[in-house]
C-alpha cells in the first residue's frame, strides 16, 4: 500500500527500510484516485512508535492511503517533541469539518483511572461522538476500546486482580469481513490491568467475533459496522512486551514476565511472535470492508446511507 506522508515524517525512513511503500504528496497529487482517507488518535505517550506500528499494519493494501493524526489539545504531552506535534498533529478543532473513511482509536496508559478523570475525558467523548457521523468506520483499540464500549454502549470496564501482561489465545466464534481468513485458533498481546463488563454486551447491537476463555471477548463489532473493538495489541513489535517488562521494573513495579511470550519463559530466549500474520490479515479485512463500503463523496449524507456489505 503506498502511504502519503510527508518528506521528513519520521516514520517514513524506518518504514522504507522495510520495503514498505510510501509516497510523499507531490507523487501522491499525480495519481487519478481519491486516496483512502484515514485519522490515527494517536494517545500513547511515544507518538512515533505508535505511527510506526499502526502504519506498517495499514501497508497491505494496493490503495492509496492518507492519513492525519490527531492528539488531544487539552492533554500536558511529557514525552512527545513538541515540534513534533506541531508539524504532524491536529486537534479535534482543526478536523471537526472533515470526513473520513476510517479513524483508529489508540490505547492510552490510563485505564486504572476513572475515565472522568482522565484530564482529557470531555474532549474524548466530543471526538468518539464526532466519529460516528464523520467516518465509515471506527477501530478502537485496547483502552480506547474499553472507552469507546463505555460511551457508545454503556459498558463498565472491570479491574483486573494483577495486569494481563503476555500473548494469548483467543477463538474465533463468529464469520465476519472482518475475521475472514482467520484461523479458529490465533494469538494477540494482551497488555492491560482491567477488561469490559461482558454481561453488559447488548448481543442486538454488538457482535462478539472473538474471545478468551479466560478473559472474555477480545474482538467486537456493531452489528450495523460502525464500530469496531480490539481489546488486544495487533499492532505490537515483536519486542514491545519486553520493553515494557523492562520499564516496568526499572520504576519498580512487579509485573509478572509476560505469558507465551519467550521461549520455555527465558527471559533471555527468542521472543516468540505468534500475532504478526493475523494482525496483517486483520487490518487488512478493515481497510477493504472500509473501501467497500465507503461513498466515494467524503459527507454526512453520504456516510449515513452508507450500509454493511453482505459477506
Amino acid at each position: 500500500m503506498p502511504i502519503k506522508l510527508a518528506k521528513d515524517f519520521p516514520a517514513k525512513k524506518v518504514l522504507e527500510n522495510e520495503r514498505i511503500f510510501t509516497m510523499d504528496s507531490t507523487r501522491a497529487e499525480t495519481q487519478d484516485i481519491r486516496p483512502l482517507k484515514l485519522a490515527l488518535v494517536n494517545l500513547m505517550p511515544d507518538k512515533i512508535t505508535c505511527e510506526i506500528q499502526f502504519l506498517r499494519l495499514l501497508s497491505q493494501s494496493p490503495l492509496q492511503i492518507h492519513v492525519d493524526f490527531v492528539q488531544m489539545s487539552t492533554h500536558q504531552h511529557k514525552y512527545a517533541s513538541h515540534d513534533h506535534l506541531f508539524k504532524f498533529y491536529e486537534t479535534l478543532a482543526d478536523i471537526e469539518n472533515n470526513y473520513y473513511d476510517g479513524i483508529i482509536i489508540t490505547g492510552a496508559p490510563v485505564e486504572t483511572m476513572p475515565y472522568e478523570e482522565v484530564d482529557y475525558w470531555p474532549e474524548f467523548t466530543k471526538l468518539l461522538d464526532w466519529s460516528q457521523t464523520h467516518a465509515t468506520s471506527v477501530l478502537h483499540v485496547c483502552w480506547g476500546a474499553e472507552a469507546g464500549l463505555y460511551v457508545h454502549y454503556g459498558i463498565d470496564k472491570v479491574l483486573y486482580s494483577e495486569k494481563l501482561f503476555g500473548v494469548y489465545e483467543n477463538q474465533l466464534i463468529s464469520e465476519h469481513v472482518l475475521t475472514r481468513g482467520f484461523d479458529d485458533v490465533f494469538f494477540t498481546p494482551q497488555s492491560r490491568y482491567t477488561g469490559i463488563n461482558e454481561a453488559q454486551i447488548d448481543q442486538e447491537v454488538l457482535e462478539v467475533l472473538a474471545n478468551n476463555q479466560q478473559f472474555g471477548s477480545t474482538i467486537l463489532a456493531s452489528k450495523d459496522q460502525k464500530n469496531v473493538f480490539v481489546l488486544g495489541h495487533f499492532e505490537y513489535d515483536s519486542d514491545t512486551l519486553n520493553k515494557e517488562y523492562i520499564r516496568d521494573h526499572e520504576r519498580g513495579v512487579a509485573t509478572q514476565l509476560p505469558a507465551n511470550y519467550f521461549n520455555e519463559d527465558n527471559p533471555n530466549g527468542k521472543i516468540i511472535n505468534k500475532w504478526r500474520a493475523h494482525g496483517f490479515l486483520f487490518y487488512h479485512n478493515w481497510l477493504n470492508d472500509v473501501y467497500q463500503r465507503t461513498p466515494y463523496e467524503l459527507n454526512q449524507a453520504n456516510l449515513a446511507m452508507s450500509k454493511p456489505k453482505s459477506d
